[in-house]
């Protein structure tokens, strides 16, 4: 019910108030698995592409948001699992991150869009950072297509720090799909996996058009 609310009136709702620019509609296969592989500048990204979209995405999130009890906690795991299409995992570990790629993994072999975050976390200063190889160890396990998207705005809809959003301009730009199928297989292999990842990451520069990092976008240290 949740789902079809979403589809039906959420869908249409967002874009009639944001107007968002989408470009490049026709480069998302509309069936069998891909992976979506996007930039990272606010946490409404994960509202974004999938309302804009023309298939569902999945995307993991932090299983805090669906443990929480009554009204919030109600609210919480109704938006997370009917908007975000997310499915719950721990993080923080090592063990949780190998648990993480493995649900993606079944994600895209039932031939679902997946969307991730090369960055990893997200963007505070704008650039673009270094993509780490969780993407291209999924593309190469499931053999399906890596579609680059970049994203303009959302950082100015919800900024770090705010709760609410604000009416702010959102562009969503998806690339051509990038095959690896003739390294698929090769997943174990840290160099495959590295020039698949670079691959990727300068797909989604190609659209950005962000400044360049050349390093890791490491989570700030908890106070």
């Amino acid at each position: 019910m949740l789902n079809l609310i979403t589809k039906l009136v959420l869908k249409p709702v967002a874009k009639a108030i944001y107007r968002p620019v989408i470009e490049g509609l026709e480069h998302v296969p509309r069936k069998g698995g891909v992976i979506l592989a996007s930039n990272h500048l606010s946490f409404i990204d994960s509202v974004v592409i999938p309302l804009t979209a023309p298939r569902q995405v999945y995307f993991l999130a932090k299983a805090e948001y669906f443990t929480g009890t009554g009204l919030k906690g109600a609210l919480s795991r109704g938006f997370f699992t009917s908007v975000i299409n997310a499915v719950p995992v721990e993080r923080g570990t090592y063990r949780s991150a190998a648990a993480s790629l493995e649900q993606a993994l079944g994600i895209l072999q039932q031939g679902k869009a997946f969307g991730i975050y090369p960055e990893g976390t997200r963007s505070l200063d704008g650039r673009l950072y270094k993509g780490k190889t969780g993407v291209a160890w999924l593309a190469l396990t499931a053999g399906v297509p890596v579609v680059p998207v970049a994203l303009e705005g959302p950082a100015d809809i919800l900024p770090v720090g705010k709760r609410i959003p604000r009416l702010r301009k959102v562009t969503v730009r998806f690339g051509e799909p990038l095959d690896f199928s003739a390294l698929h297989g090769q997943a174990r292999n840290a160099k495959a996996r590295r020039q698949v990842t670079d691959e990727v990451m300068a797909a989604i520069h190609a659209l950005s058009g962000q400044e360049l990092a050349d390093t890791y976008n490491e989570r700030p240290a908890a106070a």
